[in-house]
């Protein structure tokens, strides 16, 4: 069953492809390798979000809360943010998640999209499963700031 037929709270979708993919990560060939190795290092983490504005574009979940966006900008911030949330040595220097998405009213159904997309981009740039779970762990606790909750 794909994704997009599914509906879950945005924490019961995320923890839910924690374990669902954690299963999954000892069955990696290269466990000891870091986060950050395993998403491709820095060119890999670039590639994801390219993919991924390019699956917002095209969703029409969420692409109208993207609209107007400094593409650019958000491509080098996203890209330090996961690269630091993964080990990796880049430093985010953004604005605080809860501040950024402080008047955007960002629903459950929008959260899980962009989940489902980021994944989605992981996917198409052949990221091991392991890797996808671990980097969902990582980016788990900003839902709450995201949410403004």
């Amino acid at each position: 069953m794909a994704l997009t037929n599914l509906y879950l709270t945005p924490t019961a979708l995320l923890i839910s492809l924690a374990l669902m993919l954690g299963g999954c990560q000892s069955l990696n060939s290269q466990p000891d390798r870091s986060l950050y190795q395993q998403l491709g290092e820095r060119e890999g983490i670039e590639n994801v979000v390219e993919d991924l504005l390019y699956l917002i574009v095209e969703d029409e979940r969420i692409n109208q809360q993207f609209k107007g966006m400094d593409v650019a900008r958000f491509h080098q911030n996203l890209t330090d943010q996961l690269c630091e949330l993964s080990g990796g040595p880049c430093s985010y220097t953004g604005r605080e998640m809860r501040e950024l998405h402080s008047d955007m009213d960002i629903t459950d159904t929008q959260f899980n999209a962009l989940a489902e997309n980021l994944i989605l981009a992981m996917e198409q740039n052949d990221i091991p499963t392991g890797a996808q779970n671990r980097l969902i762990k990582q980016l788990l606790p900003l839902y709450p700031d995201i949410r403004n909750l």
